[in-house]
């Protein structure tokens, strides 16, 4: 018998303090990531990308599978979806599967999620979204996958047979955790009856900057997670590090165990917390303002081989950021920074402004600063002019169709150059520049906003990495944001109060 297996997705990762909300217009429109799929193109339209749904589409065809696709929808990183957008969408994934079910069998469900999703009526976006197709499905089995960045709750670990994070940040392996989510909803399907589950949560922050798998405290946390995970018995041993810029009660860190007995699901999760607790003084960071940033890198650059590059973090378009802030790009000029490079500015004006002008053009613009209200006044030569669309080519988004809109490369200061898009999009490919013109193994300094995704395609290439704090609404430090509904036990910093 052919298994009929439901697919879809809804992902957001949601910045309570973010300066721009997100509507459903930024789900339905392509920009860094696909435009909202529906129905019978979704499979197609997805299946060659770098998205989690990618990989549970394959593991479904190598098993022959017949896929039911639903509704599949993403936007980037912002303020809290609007409530318009969340109930349109939901409603599209609940809508479509009781169409599936109304036209025959549905063995199970796979949905491709985020897991940090605030909607301003729900603090738990996802755990809502499970709530309402749970009551359009009943029990039959679900599993999701996960963004590790996602704020896990226990509304979402009792709604669904299993959730399989990423285990990468960068992250690199997303097809990996799609099909993995796949692959267990195979088996939970064959088991005939749903796993043990336990969940547990970090009572303390884990800086964005620490939650990096390439280098320790991470990725020994993650070595840790693999050796209980391969535990006879343990189907899945979930650890999500947390998006800590959601102003909710549950946000933050947090593990989930599936297993054959109880007693192995609590195992497994006691054991994973008491390893994070143990080592909790090791996930401390810190980071450099962007002065003295730009003047190491300076520095470091007159003797290097290879690009240095200055990660302006604090407005991670990736975190919530608007991509569009200049106090680093006010310092490369202040110093003199020869041979740097800043990817990228997001300033849909600015960038019509350098196409009406043309290359070769001189022009004085109000650069950037649309989401506080800081631009920087330049005088900028347009060097490059493109139309923003491109594919990546880096380990995560290698394949992926990316639509940034008029984009162009200037000169805003003798040796100073930077690229302005019409869409934000975090810096994390080569494509972002080499599409422009731009050869980033040329270039002396680059300056990436980007906090950690950004190490997958360009640490290779780096003589030195380092973390700036600059202005933007993504700190290092979440500690300094205003929240006011998170619980009482939760620490702002990794031994604080400890």
């Amino acid at each position: 018998m052919t298994l009929r297996i439901a697919i879809g997705g809804f992902l957001h990762e949601s910045h309570s303090f973010a300066p721009v909300p997100t509507t459903y217009a930024d789900f339905v429109a392509a920009g860094e990531s696909p435009a909202l799929a529906r129905g019978a193109g979704l499979v197609a339209a997805l299946r060659d990308t770098s998205w989690p749904i990618a990989g549970a589409i394959a593991v479904a065809e190598r098993a022959g599978v017949e896929m039911l696709p639903l509704t599949w929808a993403t936007a980037s990183p912002a303020k809290p979806v609007q409530d318009e957008a969340f109930e349109r969408i939901a409603a599209m994934i609940c809508a479509d599967l009781s169409g599936v079910l109304e036209a025959g069998r549905v063995d199970g469900i796979y949905l491709d999620l985020h897991g940090a999703m605030v909607v301003d009526s729900f603090g738990d976006g996802e755990g809502e979204l499970l709530r309402r197709v749970r009551a359009v499905a009943g029990d039959i089995p679900l599993t999701i996958s996960l963004d590790p960045h996602c704020n896990m709750t226990q509304a979402m670990v009792d709604r669904v047979d299993a959730l399989v994070p990423f285990r990468t940040y960068p992250h690199v392996d997303m097809p990996y955790a799609g099909g993995q989510a796949m692959t267990l909803l195979l088996e939970r399907i064959a088991r005939g009856k749903p796993w043990a589950r336990a969940f547990r949560q970090v009572e303390f922050f884990i800086p964005v900057p620490a939650q990096c798998t390439l280098v320790a405290p991470m990725k020994t946390a993650m070595d840790a997670r693999l050796a209980i995970n391969a535990r006879p018995g343990v189907a899945e041993l979930a650890f999500n590090f947390g998006f800590p810029y959601a102003d909710f009660h549950d946000c933050g860190a947090a593990i989930a165990a599936y297993a054959d007995t109880q007693a192995l699901a609590d195992a497994a999760a006691d054991d994973m917390l008491a390893y994070i607790n143990r080592n909790e003084a090791t996930f401390r960071i810190e980071a450099t303002p962007a002065a003295e940033a730009v003047a190491q890198a300076i520095a470091i650059a007159r003797t290097a081989s290879k690009p240095v590059m200055i990660a302006d973090g604090q407005d991670n378009p990736g975190g919530g950021g608007h991509g569009d802030t200049t106090g680093v790009l006010a310092e490369l000029i202040r110093q003199g920074a020869d041979g740097s490079v800043l990817g990228m500015i997001n300033d849909a004006e600015s960038a019509a402004a350098c196409h009406a002008a043309g290359v070769g053009a001189s022009i004085k613009l109000s650069l950037g600063g649309k989401s506080d209200g800081v631009p920087l006044a330049v005088t900028a030569v347009v060097e490059r002019l493109s139309d923003g669309n491109f594919v990546g080519t880096g380990p995560m988004a290698l394949g992926n169709p990316i639509a940034l809109g008029p984009s162009a490369l200037i000169e805003v200061a003798p040796g100073v150059r930077v690229i302005v898009v019409s869409s934000k999009m975090q810096a994390l490919d080569q494509s972002l520049f080499t599409h422009i013109g731009v050869e980033p193994t040329a270039c002396k300094i680059l300056v990436l906003k980007s906090v950690v995704h950004f190490r997958a395609d360009f640490q290779p290439i780096a003589a030195a990495v380092i973390l700036a704090t600059a202005p933007g609404p993504v700190p290092v430090d979440p500690a300094t944001l205003p929240f006011k509904h998170l619980r009482p036990s939760l620490r702002l910093r990794p031994m604080a109060n400890a």
